[in-house]
């Protein structure tokens, strides 16, 4: 068990410690972090397979903080925890997100909490990231803006008027479950959404269609940097369908800032140029004016900041 948390100097700076647990379907990762308002340092983490079930996982998270906590002599002020929905960020309980089976109506932040003897909350995963890439990324300083995360699925945290929105029993910022043509690759189990369209799974299916065997993304997109015409087709249509999004995004939000993850950050090139044509055709204009669009800034450790954020919600 941890000693009572208190605020030190870290780099001249007075800093608080946070504990952060990242829950996906393949890994997990437990986090320790130093805070200083501004600013955040990863100090350890440890990353490991999530085991079968939530009784063997969160025994496993339990024991892998305390190890940093040992190591570190860190005295922690909250616990955050980022997670897949559907969950209820108020009750700190999580419902059988598709990549977690088994984890119904599981009170994780009760078990942490007790665990630690420290302050727990829960977020989803979509919206942590938002809160992140706001508080320490390309968010940063501004009052209103939309995160897409663009990886293997298509979610959206939303930070309005410099607050998190998760809505009234955290589904806010589901666009990945838009439907954005009568046709096309499934995302959300509906055939021509938005994340049909944009998503690593969607991609390999619009490849699919287009004769193109690919296993991610990654391939695609190398396929279409050699003048691949099934590839550059996929690309395009991505593309396409991502501007129509992020159109209506504009639309109905007017945010000052449209930060996008994972496979725009690494894709921005042969992505931005087809979407800002579609972006520019279907927005209004004095909302797009107001309004840029830029790659995420925490890159492959989002997912860890993410989780230490939401330690900082209520702290």
């Amino acid at each position: 068990m941890p000693k009572a948390a208190s605020a030190r100097k870290f780099n001249g700076a007075m800093t608080k410690d946070l504990l952060g647990f990242d829950i996906g379907g393949t890994k997990c990762a437990v986090i320790l972090g130093h805070a200083d308002g501004d600013g955040i340092v990863i100090a350890k983490r440890i990353a490991f397979p999530t085991p079968a079930g939530p009784t063997a996982a969160l025994a496993r998270m339990e024991s892998a903080a305390k190890e940093l906590l040992d190591q570190s002599g860190a005295r922690p002020h909250a616990i955050g925890i980022s997670c897949g929905g559907p969950l209820d960020s108020r009750r700190g309980l999580i419902f059988s997100p598709p990549n977690l089976p088994g984890w119904d109506h599981v009170p994780v932040t009760d078990y942490l909490s007790k665990a630690f003897g420290l302050p727990a909350f829960l977020q989803n995963d979509a919206n942590a990231c938002a809160y992140a890439e706001w508080k320490w990324g390309a968010g940063k300083g501004v009052s209103s803006m939309v995160f897409l995360t663009f990886g293997t699925g298509l979610g959206a945290g939303f930070i309005l008027d410099g607050r998190l929105y998760s809505g009234i029993n955290d589904l806010a910022g589901e666009v990945g479950h838009i439907r954005l043509a009568e046709d096309g690759p499934v995302g959300y189990g509906k055939a021509g959404s938005f994340e049909g369209f944009c998503s690593g799974a969607g991609m390999v299916q619009l490849a699919r269609r287009q004769g193109l065997e690919a296993r991610d993304a990654r391939q695609i997109f190398e396929a279409a940097s050699a003048n691949n015409p099934a590839a550059l087709q996929v690309v395009e249509t991505t593309g396409h369908y991502l501007g129509r999004g992020l159109a209506m995004v504009v639309d109905l939000l007017n945010p000052e800032l449209i930060v996008i993850g994972s496979i725009f950050v690494r894709q921005r090139d042969q992505l931005w140029p087809i979407a800002e044509k579609v972006l520019r055709a279907e927005a209004l204009p004095r909302s797009l004016d107001a309004c840029r669009v830029v790659p995420a800034a925490l890159g492959e450790q989002i997912g860890d900041y993410a989780a230490l954020s939401i330690a900082t919600l209520n702290v």
